[in-house]
């Protein structure tokens, strides 16, 4: 029997390892990726803790190598998506009733082992599945999905600690338990450790979860299900399907038993899911959660007083870090016209500096975007550039998908503020630039978009950071560094950039319901 208050380890971030050349982590990850290569992953469903496959396969091309194949997914059906709700729904009573300290332990055994044996596997399966670079796999898949596991144990402890305060004669105490029935994750390409998040957050709660990743994301999704599984993770916790969106949605937003959405992905998507789930609100047993990270169009502010040299690596790291394809990306600047010479030479001397190609290279910085739709999105807004009267492009601008999705990192610049790369998301390595002479000028035509994610604001006076912060309207803000998805912190947008949050305490706490008790005097 559980009689005592339990202290969670206190949670540190992971350190990012530096796969310098002759270094234990670079050998490792040499031998991983080069076994991964030779080998054909087969990546099924995980149903009730079971393995699912079915009649009908989709091969698996990193999108840097469109000739070597790497694997093949299995793709359900209407049916597989009712088995995975009935897996959860079977597994809800003994994983909610389980000691919150022994769901803690999973997550951080999990935590452990993502961080030891399973690191090179994790990195190897983010690089040759969604074309990312060594660092950028190592900071995505292993060091935030370690993150979020870690601190999420924290906050939940956290939360299990607020308590009401009770009067004279009377004790009033709350209990938190999980929602009603399961929760619906929805998870999308780019960033690994969101889409372990999305389902592992309300998961450790005491939710039983169906998992739909992303098809360009499922093959570094099966290795976060081998880690769970090894770290005792029940069997119906976490269900992962790969079927249309049309028909998940079809059945799970029909389902009685629907209790939550955690998503990521575009403003379109977002806006039919909540309107579905609206017209269905009678059939469900109760009102669900939904929390959506959706679109943005960050930008970088920059003041006269800021540094050239430090605009200049906002611009390449901030923009062009996992080819532009990140939420928290710096996807337009506004640059004062006294610094923007010396801003241009540096950019432009950083730029040239990186080298594009295969992941395997660890010396290229930059890879192949994520798919053929995506190419040829991003290929449109630069041609927009190219034949446009107000606009100019100053930097790269070459694309092309004969050996794979490669689109070399592009800086327009442009007079035009409503110009439509200065408006639109375009989720790839397009950077869009404005010169401005007016500081509010400017700040009223960066808030005028429907976004509201992250904004960037470089300056070397505290006063000014604080006027500019101040008068922004977006969810994060972030001065003098571009923006990590760090667990330990809120992270989301306002206006048409989402609901709730995916990071921090409220990403947990989006998926519990409270029952308050109050014990009075007794009398016989």
């Amino acid at each position: 029997m559980s009689n005592a208050f339990y202290k969670v380890p206190v949670p540190v971030n992971e350190p990012i390892l530096e796969y310098r050349p002759g270094s234990p982590e670079r050998n490792c990850l040499k031998k991983m990726l080069e076994k991964c290569s030779n080998e054909i992953w087969e990546v099924p469903m995980i149903i009730d803790g079971k393995e699912i496959r079915t009649d009908k396969t989709e091969d698996i091309f990193p999108p840097h190598d469109l000739k070597h194949k790497i694997g093949y997914f299995y793709e359900g059906e209407g049916s597989h998506v009712y088995m995975a709700i009935d897996a959860a729904m079977k597994a809800k009573p003994a994983w909610e009733t389980m000691p919150w300290e022994d769901r803690a332990a999973i997550f951080l055994k999990a935590a452990e082992l993502l961080a030891g044996p399973y690191r090179a596997k994790m990195n190897a399966a983010v690089m040759l599945g969604q074309s990312k670079n060594v660092f950028q796999a190592e900071i995505d898949g292993v060091v935030e999905l370690v993150d979020f596991y870690r601190f999420n144990v924290q906050f939940m402890s956290d939360i299990y600690q607020v308590q009401p305060i009770s009067a004279h004669n009377r004790w009033n105490r709350t209990e938190y338990r999980p929602l009603e029935g399961f929760v619906f994750a929805l998870s999308p390409f780019n960033f690994t450790s969101i889409a372990g998040n999305l389902s592992g957050a309300p998961a450790l709660m005491g939710n039983t979860i169906v998992w739909k990743p992303a098809r360009t994301q499922l093959y570094s999704a099966k290795v976060i299900m081998e880690v769970l599984d090894e770290a005792g993770l029940p069997p119906g916790v976490i269900n992962i399907i790969n079927v249309s969106g049309r028909i998940a949605g079809d059945i799970i937003f029909n389902h009685r038993e629907f209790a939550g959405l955690h998503f990521t992905g575009s403003v379109e998507t977002f806006q039919k899911l909540y309107e579905t789930i609206a017209k269905n609100l009678p059939k469900y047993r109760s009102f669900p959660r939904i929390v959506g990270e959706t679109g943005g169009k960050d930008f970088v502010m920059v003041h006269s007083s800021a540094k050239p040299v430090q605009v200049s690596t906002t611009l390449s790291r901030g923009a062009f870090e996992y080819q532009g394809q990140k939420c928290s990306a710096a996807s337009r600047a506004y640059i004062p016209e006294s610094i923007w010479p010396e801003v241009r030479e540096l950019l432009t001397e950083d730029l040239q500096s990186f080298k594009m190609g295969d992941v395997m290279d660890f010396r290229n910085f930059v890879n192949a975007v994520i798919d053929e739709k995506a190419f040829d999105s991003i290929s449109w807004y630069i041609d927009q550039a190219r034949n446009a009267p107000d606009a100019e492009i100053i930097i790269g601008g070459n694309c092309d998908k004969t050996e794979g999705y490669f689109i070399q990192p592009t800086v327009i610049l442009t007079t035009n503020p409503q110009f439509i790369t200065m408006q639109e998301e375009i989720f790839g390595p397009v950077m869009p630039i404005i010169r401005f002479e007016d500081t509010e000028e400017v700040l009223s035509a960066a808030n005028a978009t429907p976004y509201g994610l992250a904004a960037f604001v470089q300056t070397n006076t505290m006063n000014t950071a604080i006027r500019m912060y101040e008068g922004l309207e977006f969810g994060m803000i972030c001065v003098n560094d571009w923006l990590p998805a760090t667990p330990e912190a809120p992270f989301g947008g306002i206006k048409q950039s989402g609901l709730g949050r995916e990071c921090g305490l409220e990403g947990v706490e989006e998926y519990l319901e409270s029952k308050t008790v109050f014990l009075g005097g007794v009398t016989t």
